[in-house]
């Protein structure tokens, strides 16, 4: 059986309308019975003995007890297990596991400087922080408090979890997401593949994405190397995930892979726009896209996303200026507002351009200059 598990924070109206051309089965719970009858939806059993399974968000892995997909999320969302598991491709590779208390006693001059500090259990940016040196610590543990505060109240333990923190080398070069499913055989399928780029060295926001045919043709066979390894020595199977990386040169190393979804929010649909491709549709029928003439079809143009992030002044938020946002994109090929009351997000548009100007100058843009207080 073919599952899907709908949840929050936001469901698209395309990925409704793929479940019901294919008549994918919808586990039944609270964010399902929005979008469908509950007659129509499907029981916990059924959940539990489902041979492929997506959701399109993280909140959704709690009520997975299917033991051998449970033992894979919790390999992927355990930061320090997944870099474990993956020393002998990177045994040199620099991290540490503490709980909140242990780092904030951390005999910190022993670390070698610039580091990574995040939440060892985690999803988007939060709690992310780059420490370029000793002196910066202090200030780093300050505003971490201030994060935890925000991001408990917003996404449940399984996804973002406080109580334990990885302190990891920097990993330096430019870096990439990438939406793929292993197989049965735990081979990977690559579906798309995006660049991230930043405003500058100390940005660590998801605000940009985007992709274009030279990405593809560039790291394809490179990432499919690296992810069929990760396969074997992690024996995931059937499992469609999200992983981030970065490229320095020859030396491709990953960041964290998220399981059972791709890129978050939904934002995955960007693959349509861009190559077409249906990605629910692609893992469900263990599709491989044809590259090849995919992209002989495909112009030269970069197809993005961009997030609005709701200013930290979110309580006090009366409207959005969505046309002032929206200013800043020339062509967008899809708009989708997001409740600024109940998320981090105000809005999330895919768009094209013909060079990278136009994504350049939304990295630089600050949200609280459309915002209506």
């Amino acid at each position: 059986m073919k599952m899907i598990i709908l949840e929050k924070p936001y469901v698209s109206d395309f990925l409704i309308e793929t479940i019901k051309k294919n008549n994918y089965s919808v586990f039944d719970n609270e964010t399902a019975r929005q979008y469908f009858k509950k007659e129509k939806l499907s029981s916990k059993t059924e959940l539990d003995n489902a041979d492929l399974i997506y959701s399109n968000s993280e909140n959704a892995i709690g009520s997975i007890d299917n033991k051998s997909i449970k033992n894979l999320i919790t390999l992927s969302k355990d930061k320090a297990l997944f870099r474990e598991k993956l020393k002998p491709i990177f045994p040199d590779y620099f991290f540490k596991k503490l709980t909140l208390d242990e780092l904030k006693k951390f005999d910190k001059s022993k670390l070698k400087f610039p580091l990574v500090l995040k939440p060892n259990i985690g999803f988007l940016s939060f709690g992310v922080y780059p420490i370029y040196a000793l002196n910066d610590w202090d200030s780093v543990l300050e505003n971490l408090d201030k994060d935890i505060k925000k991001f408990e109240n917003i996404f449940p333990k399984n996804v973002v979890n406080a109580s334990e923190f990885l302190i990891e080398q920097m990993i330096t070069g430019e870096e990439f997401a990438i939406d793929a499913y292993f197989d049965e055989n735990s081979k990977a399928t690559i579906l798309n593949i995006f660049q991230h780029p930043f405003f500058d060295k100390n940005d660590v926001s998801d605000r940009i994405y985007y992709t274009n045919k030279k990405i593809i043709k560039q790291y394809l066979a490179k990432f499919e190397e690296l992810l069929n390894k990760i396969g074997d020595l992690c024996n995931y199977k059937n499992f469609p995930f999200h992983l981030e990386l970065r490229v320095d040169n020859d030396k491709i190393i990953p960041i964290e892979l998220n399981p059972l979804r791709f890129c978050g929010w939904c934002i995955t649909d960007i693959a349509y726009f861009a190559y077409g491709i249906n990605v629910y549709e692609y893992f469900f029928n263990n599709k491989k896209p044809d590259w090849n003439t995919i992209l002989k079809n495909t112009p030269d143009d970069y197809f993005y996303f961009t997030i609005g992030e709701v200013p930290k002044m979110q309580e006090e938020i009366k409207e959005i200026n969505y046309k002032k946002f929206l200013d800043n994109i020339k062509t967008p090929l899809c708009i989708r507002k997001i409740d600024f009351k109940k998320n981090p997000v105000f809005a999330i548009v895919f768009a094209k351009t013909k060079s990278t100007d136009e994504m350049k100058n939304l990295l630089k843009l600050n949200t609280k200059e459309f915002v209506i207080a």
